[in-house]
């Protein structure tokens, strides 16, 4: 715990006067736009958390005279692609039930690899970590209650929140920065089509045809070995077995960690191969086991699924931040 907060101290130590005044960097250029759709209606906000071009926030305010719960948006995209028009399903729903809303974007695999970062996922892991606590820290000025804070997500972003999600806290009270002082735990969780392990040995018993996971932790494919990108991850293993144990969510999992929603597309299938690997609900299926063992709350959603609560993501994340509303 102590390295990893030695580590976001060192990453963003420097960027505390930068962050403070909300503007990015001359010298970097905005995000770039590649939205597939429109969003529903504009953000309020648009925000650097961070000196890359890619660590920005876009906040929508929920109207009340009283702090609004926040639900915290990480994009897909296998942590090399997308940006925050995956949110646009989420956005009117939550702002409707007076539920503020941050789509976090941040550096890809790529850029963290540019950036020097070892293993490549720790750059989207530690960026959606700093925007966390960079919302907290706008709380007045947002007019957020940070005590109701929640994160939902597809895909990637799925597995970025639910590794949020079940980690220790993160917040370093004694930091002379005033944003690693706030808190990095959720009230809850609610995803789509989420990875839910990083462990190449986990997915193929899982689903034998999986194909995820390699470039997380910087193995590309080379054709020279004739063998997949897949394979050299699985082979690799036991070398990467301290990076999983630190990146897997589902090696995260302990008592008391706050609930999660899982959502698919698709029934499971455990021990199949998978129409769609990469999204399949045998992911699901798994961290449901394991945190029912746990005793953390653990809802899993899938056409035909038995005892459904909440039949979208959306009604999860109202659910928690908003039970009144019932």
């Amino acid at each position: 715990m102590k390295l990893e907060l030695t580590l976001i101290a060192l990453l963003f130590a420097p960027l505390t006067t930068l962050i403070a005044a909300d503007a990015p960097p001359k010298a970097q250029k905005p995000a770039p736009e590649h939205r597939k759709y429109e969003l529903p209606v504009e953000p309020d906000e648009n925000v650097a958390y961070g000196p890359h071009r890619m660590q920005v926030i876009y906040f929508w305010r929920a109207k009340s005279d009283q702090p609004t719960p926040l639900l915290v948006y990480i994009h897909g995209g296998g942590w090399q692609g997308g940006d925050r028009s995956v949110a646009r399903s989420m956005i009117l729903p939550a702002l409707e039930a007076g539920i503020s809303v941050a789509s976090v974007e941040y550096r890809t695999i790529k850029d963290s690899t540019a950036d020097g970062l070892v293993p490549p996922v720790k750059g989207p892991m530690l960026d959606c970590t700093r925007a966390l606590q960079f919302c907290r820290s706008k709380a007045k000025e947002w007019n957020l209650d940070k005590t109701k804070v929640a994160l939902a997500g597809g895909s990637a972003g799925a597995c970025t929140s639910l590794w949020l999600a079940f980690h220790d806290e993160m917040a370093d009270p004694t930091s002379a920065d005033p944003i690693a002082r706030e808190s990095t735990r959720v009230l809850c969780a609610a995803v789509s089509g989420a990875q839910t392990t990083l462990d190449p040995h986990q997915m193929r018993e899982w689903t034998p045809n999986s194909k995820y996971g390699s470039h997380a932790f910087g193995i590309v494919w080379d054709a020279k070995k004739k063998i997949s990108s897949f394979q050299m991850f699985y082979d690799a293993r036991e070398r990467l077995l301290p990076w999983i144990k630190e990146y897997s969510p589902y090696e995260l999992v302990t008592s008391g960690d706050p609930p999660v929603g899982l959502y698919y597309s698709a029934p499971p299938n455990l021990g199949h191969d998978e129409k769609d690997p990469t999204h399949t609900a045998n992911f699901g299926v798994k961290l449901k086991e394991h945190c029912d063992a746990h005793q953390v709350p653990c809802d899993l959603v899938y056409p035909g699924a038995p005892n459904v609560k909440h039949a979208t993501d959306s009604d999860y994340i109202k659910a928690y931040l908003r039970p009144e509303l019932k």
